[in-house]
């Protein structure tokens, strides 16, 4: 626990202005994000007696280890930058509205030559109109159905779309009428963008004038006794109305707003939004955060805000946005939704009549979801404290262990052999943050030798990206070229090896692989190890655990607790200790372990099937004829790799189950042709270079 004196601003050097600042951990990593009219006042306000702190703020600034500050022209600009290094930084302690589900929207594609109607989730596209968001989908494709009929808009996917231009024959909605059928010539495109934007039109709230001309046409068809053509409008008419029907009228038409409604006790918050468009509720959407920093109403309704239109622009933000509370500087906020606008935007609580009604609906609604939210979710709450609470007490932690990392070794009879980490952070698995390795150099079935090289990787990019980071904050850019040697604790980073390594430290270990969803940095390397875990598992017993711990202590790390589970009695094992920790069967500390160890498990186990059957399908064995998978296995199995079967004789290849000598002269000759070229000779040492089928070693 950090003493906030200790990296407390000298007097005078924070300015008396508008701007942001940002407090950072002793790994470098931002915590917090806020904003302040005086970055003076404000900070000071961090740096009083502990005691007066609120307990959430106390917990902050005790966890932090330095402050930064960013000094702005305007308000408005310190509203834009906090949402920007809010999303970019992903602070522990600031409030993350997170929605409760993944809503759909109906959506057009404008940005199309024949624009497109469909349901749509995720992000938002360029030069694609919204509606919503709706709570169901069915409700989206009801509402479409009904309006086809009218507005014959395209509805099919691309693939569709092609294939009916090419045969020349629509589909059936085509047939049937509820499709104009661009794709085969019925209407140009400049006709089919017109439907597309009159439906816009309807969607969009403008409905009364549109009903008013239908009617018009069908009076005016029926006195004309075109009876079938003044039908077919009334039935337009009657499906128009069906739609409308759909979203409930409650405020006067023409009213564009958005209601925003908080519920919140002292631990959580939910917000509900009401969409209303033309004066009908177009689209509802919720979201629950967990109050990790000292803030009021206001402070989350400003929040909610910047989460809302924080990248929506134009007519996604209302005329009208009202709120329980306002925001801490309602002008400046004023002026920021203004901005993304491109005209006034009015802030304010309602006060009276039909808006403070439908404001009293959309608080209720809020209210009901705070007390699902926290049904659902209390039991898991409370369990996963317990567990970290209960590992803590097991293992004789000081505190709470808030990030667990978990490895794992998998491999096949010695061959292939790979190891995952799993990452684990208030109970919850961080995916983003899985790593997997490949291991070569040694071969064979050395479980704690491979578990010794794997933490030493992991430990080893951790102190390299430790220093590197440094680096990054002192010059602004890298000084030198990216190191893939161990580098001490004690050192800085050295530069990348050109010739051979020696032969007293064995091969160069490859370096981990990015996370299984391939996220990167900027520059294209894989994600940075600088965040050490306050509790390090491995899955084994004691000599998996004696491996690690063996391999922190060479690299001069000794503040990362260190632990194993044993799958066969699911007993705890320390460094050091001959007697196991036995957890109760009924912990919620060994259910969380077991929960941890088993993931790794799966993620390694995946990654070596992976690698296995690639290796198999390769194998120079697939040109033997009459020689399947079942055979290639057994083969493999026998003698451990490609190579040592490629050394064998005809003999030994007919001792394998299955193989006869016939098949055995088939190998044999199959692998012979498929031998590698004679070795490279290094010019510069004269040391042969010998390639193996899993990867080239000195």
């Amino acid at each position: 626990m950090a003493d906030p004196s200790s990296y407390r601003p000298k007097p005078g050097q924070i300015p008396d202005s508008p701007g942001v600042y940002k407090f950072r951990d002793e790994h470098r990593r931002v915590i917090y994000v806020g904003k302040a009219k005086s970055l003076r006042q404000r900070l000071a306000n961090y740096f009083q007696d502990l005691s007066g702190l609120h307990p959430r703020t106390r917990t902050m600034v005790t966890t932090a280890a330095s402050v930064e500050w960013t000094v702005v022209a305007t308000e408005v600009e310190a509203l834009q930058l906090e949402y920007s290094w809010i999303k970019e930084y992903d602070p522990r302690f600031n409030v993350k509205y997170r929605d409760d589900k993944s809503y759909p929207y109906l959506a057009v594609t404008l940005n199309e030559e024949f624009p497109r109607v469909q349901v749509m989730r995720g992000a938002k596209k360029k030069g694609v109109r919204y509606f919503g968001p709706y709570g169901h989908a069915w409700a989206i494709r009801e509402t479409v159905d009904l309006m086809l009929r009218v507005f014959p808009v395209r509805t099919c996917s691309a693939g569709v779309f092609k294939n009916a231009a090419r045969t020349g024959r629509p589909c059936l909605l085509g047939y049937i009428g509820k499709c104009s059928a661009p794709c085969v010539g019925r209407v140009t495109p400049e006709e089919h963008r017109e439907l597309a934007d009159d439906f816009c039109d309807f969607m969009a709230g403008r409905t009364g004038t549109y009903i008013r001309r239908l009617e018009k046409d069908m009076m005016a068809a029926a006195e004309e006794m075109e009876y079938e053509r003044a039908a077919r409008l009334r039935d337009d008419v009657e499906a128009l109305k069906r739609a409308m029907e759909k979203s409930a009228v409650v405020l006067a038409d023409a009213t564009d707003a958005d209601l925003i409604a908080v519920a919140e006790d002292e631990l959580e918050a939910a917000v509900q939004i009401f969409h209303v468009r033309g004066g009908r509720v177009r689209g509802q959407r919720g979201w629950v955060t967990d109050k990790v920093e000292n803030v009021d109403t206001s402070g989350l309704v400003e929040h909610a805000l910047q989460q809302l239109y924080g990248e929506e622009s134009g007519d996604a933000v209302p005329k009208e946005v009202l709120v329980p509370a306002l925001p801490e500087d309602p002008e400046a906020v004023s002026q920021w939704l203004a901005d993304r606008r491109g005209s006034q935007v009015s802030l304010r609580i309602p006060q009276r009549g039909d808006k403070k009604d439908l404001m009293v609906t959309v608080q209720r609604n809020a209210q009901q979801a705070l007390g699902l939210h926290k049904t659902k979710r209390a039991s898991d709450l409370t369990t996963r404290s317990r567990a970290l609470e209960e590992i803590a007490e097991a293992l004789g932690l000081d505190t709470a262990p808030l990030r667990i990392e978990c490895f794992d070794i998998s491999h096949l009879q010695g061959e292939d052999v790979v190891a995952s980490m799993v990452v684990f952070e208030d109970g919850l698995a961080r995916k983003g943050e899985y790593r997997r390795f490949q291991i070569k150099g040694f071969e064979g079935q050395d479980d704690v030798r491979s578990m010794h090289e794997v933490i030493s990787r992991r430990f080893r990019r951790y102190l390299h990206e430790k220093e590197r980071t440094g680096e990054w904050e002192e010059t602004g850019a890298p000084t030198g070229p990216a190191p893939t040697g161990p580098v001490p604790a004690s050192t800085g980073p050295v530069p990348a090896p050109t010739g051979p390594v020696p032969a007293s430290t064995g091969p160069v270990p490859a370096s981990a692989e990015p996370a299984a969803d391939g996220s990167r940095e900027d520059d294209g390397r894989p994600k940075r190890f600088a965040y050490p875990p306050q509790l390090l598992v491995v899955d084994g017993g004691q000599p998996q655990v004696a491996a690690a711990k063996r391999a922190l202590d060479e690299l001069g790390i000794d503040d990362i607790a260190v632990c194993g589970l044993a799958k066969r009695l699911e007993e705890v094992w320390l460094p050091d200790d001959d007697d196991p920790v036995v957890l109760p069967r009924s912990s919620e500390g060994l259910y969380l372990l077991q929960r941890i160890r088993d993931e790794a498990h799966r993620f390694a186990i995946t990654y070596q099937r992976a690698k296995r059957a690639k290796r198999i399908r390769s194998s120079p064995l697939d040109a033997v004829a009459g020689l399947g998978d079942t055979r290639k296995q057994a083969l493999i199995k026998h003698f451990g790799s490609v190579k040592k079967l490629r050394q064998a004789t005809i003999e030994e290849i007919c001792e394998v189950p299955g193989i006869g000598r016939r098949t055995a002269e088939s190998v044999a000759v199959a692998l012979a042709a498929t031998a590698p070229a004679a070795p490279a000779v290094n010019t510069a040492t004269g040391e042969i270079m010998e390639e193996d089928d899993g990867g080239s070693t000195t």
